[in-house]
């Protein structure tokens, strides 16, 4: 007994000493992580306190630990009814629809710049292409009005010149994914070709000549050796993605559709909903339990589709 502590004391001090040898060899490098580390315990760890208010009919006044504790009821403020189910599933279609749509476009534009070369037009697409990612949504919410709206929009006046009808855009749902797929591609595509751009430009050069000596067409360089070696990292975006599908872009939904109760059944998400309670009820419980509630359902996904992605493509997976 007392030659099994021993050992472990001895254990645990050369374990120490080897831990305080790293820390004086590598000092500098651990100072350079301290400002990450402290981010990620100030905005991620410490937050996660507030889970609690999911659970209490939550006062500003008494504060996180002077609330009164109600259990579920805040969950089932949002579960009742089928209003629920009809919010998830927009949400989860239209987030399904924009990492499709988004990774297609993204991965086509890097493609056709890569294959264009680098000529001054190429650079300046990639400047032009890249501009939209920065503009406010509620700028390009006023776009969008000045394209779609029903009283003097673009759209309108071009098919009233080819002799059709105007769309009153802003009381036909089933038209808004679309709409809402056009704009965030436009928006964000151009910003996210540039990691595929990036891997594209890493691929070995060699296979491109082995395969031109072979024979082979660009084309058939594209879909034999281009998109193949993108797979890993579309995988890997794709799993990002999906730990996020659960919440909807508020910030584009909100600004472009606003209140507008014709267009909730393919519009409304988890996100904009919330936002129309809390400001109708002031219940802040309520909130937290719906975000705890989307955080919970995407931390399933990721770890399903990483499970997945380690089943088929070990390298792409995130853990």
């Amino acid at each position: 007994m007392q030659d099994s502590k021993r050992l472990t004391d001895h254990i645990q001090r050369k374990n120490k000493g080897r831990f305080i040898t790293e820390i004086h060899k590598n000092f500098w490098l651990y100072m350079l992580a301290v400002p990450a580390i402290l981010y990620a315990l100030v905005f991620k760890y410490i937050p996660l306190v507030g889970i609690s208010i999911a659970f209490q009919d939550f006062n500003p006044i008494k504060g996180l630990f002077g609330s009164k504790f109600i259990g579920l009821d805040n969950f089932k403020y949002f579960f009742r009814g089928s209003q629920w189910l009809q919010i998830t599933m927009n949400t989860l279609w239209l987030n399904i629809l924009f990492i499709v749509t988004g990774t297609i476009a993204a991965v086509s534009l890097a493609i056709i710049l890569v294959e264009l070369g680098k000529s001054i037009f190429v650079k300046f697409n990639q400047s032009v292409m890249i501009f939209p990612n920065f503009i406010s949504w509620v700028v390009v919410a006023m776009f969008v009005q000045a394209f779609i709206g029903s009283d003097g929009g673009y759209i309108n006046r071009w098919i009233a010149a080819l002799g059709g009808s105007p769309i009153s855009f802003y009381t036909e749902a089933g038209a808004w994914p679309i709409i809402f797929i056009v704009v965030r591609i436009w928006k964000g595509a151009g910003f996210g070709a540039i990691i595929y751009m990036a891997t594209i430009l890493g691929i070995d050069t060699g296979m491109y000549e082995a395969a031109r000596i072979d024979g082979a067409s660009r084309m058939q360089a594209i879909f034999r050796i281009t998109i193949p070696m993108l797979k890993e990292t579309v995988i890997l975006l794709t799993i990002l993605g999906i730990g996020t599908i659960f919440y909807g872009d508020f910030g584009m939904i909100y600004t472009m559709v606003g209140d507008n109760s014709v267009l909730f059944s393919t519009t409304d998400v988890i996100d904009t909903y919330v936002f129309r309670s809390i400001r109708t009820s002031g219940s802040m419980g309520m909130s937290a339990a719906v975000g705890l509630y989307q955080s919970l359902i995407g931390f399933i996904l990721v770890v399903l589709s990483n499970q997945m992605a380690k089943k088929y493509s070990p390298d792409a997976a995130i853990f």
